[in-house]
């Protein structure tokens, strides 16, 4: 077994921070992480990192903004720590030698970004986030904290109290993928979880394959409620083969959409007469597929995106990573052509319910980056918004998990108040996976009720330690069943389908049927290769899980909210409803059956009350 007092689990832009944090703090940490840092996600985000940083603008504009962008459904407490601490923090990405662009006088180069009142987007060319991981890497290596990569965690380990908010979180256990050694990782203090996306329950993701929602799923089954699940944004700037991502940077620089008639659609249409290309995401992705679907898409499609006014020099000085994109995935000459683009799931807004200091309802149990809710971009994040919060609220949690005073949290976690439950008429009932009551392929989360209280911190870990070799002997040993690839595509196609930009209700309950069948396939799951080292298909195996578990949870919320807010649109409910739904979906456990609930949301900040208006463009 492995001791630290602080586990990190993911080594994206949060996790790097969580640990930086930690171990400034005192503690003695170290990250696992089933990706070698610098393979992480975070290294494909483009656009740039919003910080209010010149004359002339003020975080409580960008908090206005991010409130006005999340349609009302941020809390305040949230939102104002990160605008507020944004400046400082990339201004210490900057000290610690991170290359951003300048202007000929050597300030910090900001482009304007869709939603913002001002051009306060610092970046770094088109590959932000590639110079943020590399930047936070080396000061890793510098500070000498332990990696333990190609570690896949698959259990956290959990007692058993049956009310959620008196359990403790005393480790991780986790998969050497080179070895095949499983092995126990025992937090003295806290453990954190920074495992990003989980874009892979969709078929067409920027996201990369490692992104499979394990954090939210695992921190869900250990008895977290998960929030706002059912706000998925959607980037409207993908390569139609790939999901590819071309960052929003290349409208910020002047980039203009055009349909099939080479007209200019955003003004033409009357998407965002103000803001046209922009506008925020959410907008921005309905208009692209409005024009698709009104016959007006290229090849029934995609619409272009064409950048070729800006000039040469202009393009390869800011954004020619996105010419080797464009060239290498679609073979079109961006300096030449415009690209073709299109709508494709990007970023989850909802996650583990966290408070603005990263700590959940369960003791010693943290959540820092994309897999978190603390809530910062409540139903539509605004572009630019997701790398100020790596680095924001992964500090706070590394902080507060190695024992530094920080300043005490206003948004209470695991709260329920207005209780509300069986007001989703699904088809189906969404049970639990499992295959046995020893919950051999089910991964409950917390450990097994029964008799427990007496064991150690270790102990705990020791269980969960030999529950999950159980695990893996069972599905390594079983010889003929179903592949996961076979059920992962089939919950991918119907999430695309049935979840995607537009939703309507008999899509939603059809997905949710999709889901449970799929999870009655997984039952008689089985992985093909035998060999302990290197086992992607073991490992793909074990993520399917976490996949039908996010699913369910996004399909559910989608299901039960029936308004138009923000990234979330339904076809029944075409208007932003105040007085029934300005208010928090929560998803509990509860033994597999989840359980809805509701919290209010948090208009009320430092000095002012955010009052919802209409969001227009």
């Amino acid at each position: 077994m492995y001791e630290h007092d602080v586990i990190v689990v993911g080594a994206g832009g949060a996790g790097l921070r969580a640990a930086i944090a930690a171990q400034e703090a005192g503690a003695d940490v170290a990250i696992v992480s089933k990706l070698h840092p610098v393979r992480s996600h975070t290294g494909a985000a483009e656009g740039g990192i919003n910080a209010a940083l010149r004359e002339g603008d003020s975080w409580t504009d960008h908090a206005y903004d991010t409130m006005k962008g999340s349609d009302y459904l941020g809390d305040a407490p949230a939102v104002e720590a990160l605008c507020r601490e944004s400046p400082k923090e990339t201004m210490q990405l900057e000290h610690w030698g991170m290359a951003f662009s300048r202007e000929e006088d050597g300030t910090v180069s900001q482009r304007p970004f869709g939603g913002l009142s001002f051009p306060r987007t610092t970046y770094a060319g088109a590959e932000t986030g590639h110079q943020l991981l590399h930047t936070m890497y080396e000061q890793l290596v510098k500070r000498g904290i332990q990696v333990y990569d190609e570690w896949y965690v698959s259990r956290l380990a959990v007692t058993d109290e049956a009310d959620p908010e008196e359990r403790t979180c005393h480790g991780v256990v986790a998969y050497d993928i080179q070895s095949g050694e499983i092995s126990g990782f025992h937090a003295r203090d806290g453990v954190i979880l920074a495992t990003g996306g989980l874009g892979q329950v969709y078929d067409h993701t920027t996201n990369a394959v490692s992104n499979t929602g394990d954090g939210v799923a695992m921190a869900y089954r250990a008895g977290v409620p998960i929030e706002d699940m059912e706000f998925i944004q959607f980037h409207p700037t993908t390569l139609p083969s790939t999901g590819v991502l071309i960052s929003e940077g290349v409208r910020g620089e002047g980039g203009i959409l055009y349909n099939e008639n080479s007209e200019r659609f955003m003004f033409e249409y009357g998407y965002a007469n103000n803001a046209g290309e922009l506008a925020s995401r959410d907008v921005v992705s309905r208009a692209e597929l409005t024009e698709v679907n009104e016959g007006r898409g290229i090849e029934d499609e995609y619409v272009h995106l064409d950048m070729r006014h800006l000039g040469e020099e202009r393009i390869l000085d800011r954004l020619e990573n996105i010419l080797h994109l464009a060239e290498d995935f679609e073979g079109v000459d961006g300096l030449e052509e415009p690209m073709p683009v299109k709508p494709g799931q990007h970023y989850a807004m909802g996650g583990i319910e966290t408070d603005e200091n990263g700590e959940t309802c369960v003791n010693g149990l943290y959540a820092a980056g994309e897999c978190a809710c603390a809530s910062v971009h409540g139903s539509n994040r605004l572009g630019g918004n997701a790398l100020p919060e790596l680095i924001v609220f992964g500090k706070r949690a590394g902080y507060h998990a190695a024992g530094k005073d920080v300043e005490d949290a206003k948004i209470e976690t695991g709260q329920r108040g207005e209780w509300e439950r069986g007001d989703v008429d699904t088809p189906v009932e969404p049970g639990a996976i499992a295959s046995s009551s020893d919950d051999v392929v089910a991964d409950g989360g917390a450990a097994a009720s029964g008799g427990s209280s007496s064991l150690t911190p270790e102990g705990y870990v020791e269980r969960a330690l030999e529950a999950e070799r159980e695990r893996v002997d069972h599905l390594l040993g079983k010889d003929d069943g179903i592949q996961q690839a076979e059920i992962r595509a089939d919950v991918q196609k119907s999430m695309t389908q049935n979840v995607n930009v537009f939703r309507e209700e008999p899509g939603l309950k059809q997905a949710l049927r999709d889901i449970r069948e799929a999870r009655e396939r997984y039952e008689d799951v089985y992985v093909a290769d035998k060999s302990r080292t290197f086992n992607t298909d073991l490992i793909q195996t074990i993520e399917m899980q976490n996949i039908l578990d996010v699913a369910e949870a996004i399909t559910l919320g989608a299901l039960a909210r029936d308004e138009f807010r923000g990234a979330h649109w339904r076809k029944e409910a075409q208007e932003r409803r105040d007085d029934v739904w300005l208010k928090h979906t929560m998803l509990s456990w509860n033994g597999g059956t989840p359980e809805l609930w509701y919290r209010p949301v948090i208009l009320e900040g430092e000095d002012k009350t955010y009052e919802p208006k209409v969001r227009s463009y």
